[in-house]
């Protein structure tokens, strides 16, 4: 009878864990699986200590400040989290507003697309993603545009992913993927057509850097459009929940510092953009963008449980548990910040590089 009854638990167990890594899955079809889930480029004895690491960071908030500590900062962040984002999330590391009628891909997808319609992205263009991640918006804005699409990431385990993504779409012949700094891009001066930067350039200690180094490598006349990680003007400096809530997402995000959205065009402005058009991508009658977070909170303890069992199994590496943990409470603070309306992970700028006047005045 106890035979029986160890033979049923197991059992249990089995078909347990089955469902919930092989049949729920990944966000996407030939997404990461939970038992690869890795730390990126750290091995997996030293994941704990980085994670520590990361945290030390906000014990000494001064040096989050230094352009030269920021990079370490935030490669360690994405070698940590990249694998469950995949897995929980998508190839696609950013927020879209709800559609009515569309699946959370669809909407992430048309939010990716307007992102290459605003810029005017065409056959033969060659444009610039800014931060591409594993290049999920990268091969939507390829396969929608045409364009042949360059991404740079600080990430090299991120640049690795985003090739074999690219090569299992079929699309390598239209996205390049390189490892840089955004604040010191490898790229001669006038290089493209276009550029964009979703939800990118919020890891940067100082944005007018970021844009003049996009103002650089944008051919005159060229457009370029970006979705902005901002407090809103419902924000307020004096009230305490406000402000544990923008740290709750500025430590769970390695963010150096949330901008205020009335400084974002005034900064492009500073490096020599026109600025074409701005406005709040998650203002009515858009769909909140939050939805997901809260429809997901049954996925993450889902995942969270599939994540500790495979680390007292030794499948996942020490630390893995953690790096979910804080994960899971970014996305309360996330959440509270989209309900409050506080915060939004997509203010909209759109600008455009003024033409040579020498070229201007000979045509």
């Amino acid at each position: 009878m106890e035979s029986l009854t160890l033979i049923c638990t197991a059992g249990l167990i089995f078909a347990t864990l089955y469902w919930f890594i092989c049949i729920l899955g990944s966000a996407e079809q030939k997404g990461k699986r939970a038992v690869d889930i890795s730390g990126g480029s750290i091995s997996a004895e030293n994941i704990q200590h980085n994670y520590d690491q990361y945290w030390s960071f906000f014990r000494r908030p001064k040096e989050i400040e230094k352009a030269d500590k920021v990079p370490h900062f935030v490669d360690t962040f994405y070698n940590l989290v990249t694998d469950i984002y995949e897995w929980g999330w998508g190839q696609s590391f950013h927020f879209s507003p709800s559609v009515p009628s569309k699946s959370h891909r669809d909407a992430t997808r048309l939010h990716e697309e307007m992102a290459a319609e605003l810029i005017s992205a065409k056959p033969g263009d060659k444009i610039l993603d800014v931060g591409c991640g594993v290049g999920g918006p990268m091969r939507a804005i390829a396969a929608h545009s045409g364009a042949e699409i360059t991404g740079i990431t600080i990430n090299e385990y991120q640049v690795a992913r985003a090739r074999l993504h690219n090569k299992k779409a079929g699309l390598e012949d239209k996205c390049n993927v390189v490892c840089g700094n955004f604040l010191q891009m490898p790229f001669p001066d006038s290089a493209f057509d276009g550029a964009y930067s979703i939800e990118a350039t919020c890891h940067a200690p100082n944005l007018k850097e970021v844009y003049a180094e996009v103002f650089r490598v944008l051919k005159p006349g060229a457009l370029y459009v970006s979705y902005e990680w901002v407090t809103t003007s419902k924000f307020d400096g004096k009230n305490a929940e406000h402000v544990e809530v923008i740290q709750g997402i500025e430590r769970g995000d390695a963010l150096p510092g949330l901008r205020r959205y009335d400084e974002v065009a005034e900064t492009a402005k500073r490096v020599g953009f026109e600025v074409v058009e701005e406005r709040d991508l998650a203002e009515p009658p858009a769909g909140p963008w939050w939805t997901r977070l809260k429809m997901g909170k049954i996925a993450y303890w889902r995942n969270h449980i599939v994540i500790s069992i495979l680390a007292v199994l030794r499948i996942a590496p020490k630390g893995t548990v953690d790096v979910h943990e804080m994960l899971f409470k970014t996305a309360e603070y996330l959440t509270k910040g989209g309900d409050s309306g506080i915060f939004s992970p997509m203010y909209m700028i759109l600008c455009r590089k003024p033409e040579d006047k020498a070229e201007e005045s000979s045509s």
